[in-house]
């Protein structure tokens, strides 16, 4: 059976490991602490692959930032990534072949070949974490769109320039619906900058009315966005993973969606290919490829 090294590769955390044409984890998973430096970046991922290439078919990648179509490299520069990221030559760090994906998109190819989409034919990924990102399969193919950068999720939710996304623009749906945008919504609704998304759960858990508000705020740009997705995109699924997908409430997610689309009914679902599921999508996709 043919298996991949696999890497998940973000700005806080580096993973890797060795995963099989199933989309199964056959090795111990380890982590490190991604470097501040392009050198030190490099290094490691040489460290590692060196360690284990001999054991494995084809090297994956699961990345920040938008992946090329020849999935080569990143485009362009990644905010949460050091100076100079998308400039490596990923290929010279191994003499097997070095297969790249974005996070998200390789996320939403596990789910869809092992996980809450499997089986259907179209489907939108939302992961929801200090971020959102995206991934959106039609046809049994990833949309990648004409330079590989298709499925960021920066579509405008407003237009009066209410707040500054990470990407430099206004008002786009990661704004408001990621876990910053739910602090923010509780900076604005208690006028305190202090607070946080743990302050917000933990009042949610204890009823407190005032934050009960602020995650419904919250979860209603959530449902505006999903609504222009499926309106768009006629998904048999959206699948919300990530670690703030935990704090929507599903069914009234769904609910108000079907409520207010031109499409026929979508079903919104919680992902259920693991913490590891960028690896294990990056891994399928390169073993296919």
């Amino acid at each position: 059976m043919k298996t991949a090294l696999a890497f998940d590769i973000g700005g806080t955390k580096i993973y890797n490991t060795i995963i099989d044409e199933t989309g199964k984890i056959i090795s111990e998973i380890e982590k490190f602490s991604t470097p501040k430096t392009l050198d030190e970046i490099k290094q490691l991922l040489k460290t590692q692959i060196a360690k284990y290439e001999h054991q494995v078919d084809v090297i994956a990648i699961a990345t920040a930032g938008a992946v090329n179509n020849a999935n080569t490299g990143v485009l362009g520069s990644t905010g949460n990534l050091v100076e100079g990221y998308s400039s490596i030559d990923f290929q010279s760090l191994s003499s097997k072949k070095v297969f790249l994906e974005n996070d998200a998109n390789s996320a939403a190819w596990a789910e869809y070949k092992i996980g809450a989409s499997k089986g259907t034919t179209v489907s939108v990924l939302l992961t929801l974490g200090t971020g959102v990102g995206g991934g959106i399969i039609i046809n049994d193919k990833l949309l990648k769109g004409k330079s590989g950068a298709a499925g960021e999720m920066h579509f405008k939710m407003y237009s009066d320039k209410r707040r500054k996304c990470t990407c430099g623009s206004w008002d786009c749906f990661e704004i408001y619906a990621s876990g910053t945008a739910l602090k923010l919504d509780a900076e604005e609704a208690l006028n305190d900058k202090n607070v946080t998304t743990y302050d917000v759960i933990n009042g949610v858990k204890n009823n407190e009315q005032k934050m009960l508000d602020i995650l419904t705020k919250w979860q209603n740009d959530i449902i505006t966005g999903i609504k222009g997705l499926v309106n768009l995109f006629d998904p048999d699924c959206v699948v919300l993973s990530g670690s703030m997908a935990q704090f929507v409430d599903l069914k009234q997610v769904e609910k108000e969606v079907n409520s207010d689309i031109v499409t026929t009914p979508t079903s919104v679902r919680i992902a259920t290919a693991g913490n590891y599921s960028g690896m294990i999508g990056a891994a399928l996709l390169a073993l296919a490829d």
